[in-house]
């Protein structure tokens, strides 16, 4: 089983640690794309930052960001799911999982990175921002990037597993899987007096939850159906669509 899960866009920046080493990272596939939007990010933020903060569409009160992506390359790292923080995130809280839910989690489970394309929890990273809709100068759309890219290197983590897909639509056009791929994507709804809805902050905390709960359990489900199933182990109200689950909550 491979759970792909989107970034955040608030980060912690390390304040101690090695500098990046892209020769490091897990999925080693991708370290030439990794190594060019690198380039590209730096370059760009080393000039004017005013432009800078404009093309990746950050506000003039925020020129520390800019700053932030000036020094990637010699910025303190450390682990990925340190780094990522965020409502989902939090609600995960890899750091108090038990031994043996850490364990898998460093080998179930992917961020999607604009900067990174995919990246491990275990993997060491500096914070930045690049949202995944940016463009840079001389590289065009990063989303366009990794289209070219993670078909091949996503394929082959997920294996004959199943794809627990729960990435936003603005990361899951980085990559579509092909048929060949078992797929479960996972949409949260809150219920509440016969309606149903969903909201973005306790759809990424529930899922946060979810995920959370599968490591814990050790439940490998190698179909959509026995996702659904083993979520209804863990308490979950799961009513399922083909390759789509609908968690059903009324309580956020």
């Amino acid at each position: 089983m491979l759970i792909l899960l989107p970034p955040s866009e608030g980060k912690s920046a390390p304040r101690r640690g090695k500098p990046l080493d892209l020769a490091a990272l897990d999925f080693a596939a991708l370290t030439e794309p990794r190594e060019r939007i690198l380039d590209a990010l730096v370059g760009l933020c080393e000039g004017d930052p005013d432009v800078a903060a404009k093309t990746l569409g950050i506000g003039s009160t925020q020129l520390d960001l800019v700053a932030l992506n000036r020094s990637l390359r010699t910025s303190a790292t450390a682990r990925a799911d340190q780094v990522y923080s965020g409502v989902l995130y939090d609600a995960l809280d890899v750091a108090t999982l038990s031994t043996a839910a850490r364990r898998r989690a460093t080998a179930r489970l992917a961020v999607t990175s604009s900067l990174f394309g995919l990246v491990r929890p275990s993997d060491r990273i500096p914070a930045y921002r690049l949202s995944g809709d940016a463009s840079l100068p001389g590289l065009g759309p990063v989303a366009g990037v990794w289209r070219e890219h993670l078909g091949a290197v996503a394929t082959a983590a997920v294996g004959r597993g199943l794809l627990v897909d729960l990435r936003s639509g603005m990361y899951g056009a980085f990559w579509k899987p092909t048929p060949d791929v078992k797929v479960a994507t996972v949409r949260v709804l809150h219920e509440h007096q016969g309606q149903r809805k969903v909201v973005s902050h306790f759809n990424k905390a529930t899922k946060g939850r979810i995920v959370r709960a599968l490591l814990e359990s050790g439940a490998d489900p190698r179909t959509p159906a026995k996702l659904a199933d083993a979520l209804r182990d863990l308490g979950w109200t799961v009513e399922v669509d083909g390759g789509r689950l609908d968690v059903v909550v009324s309580e956020v």
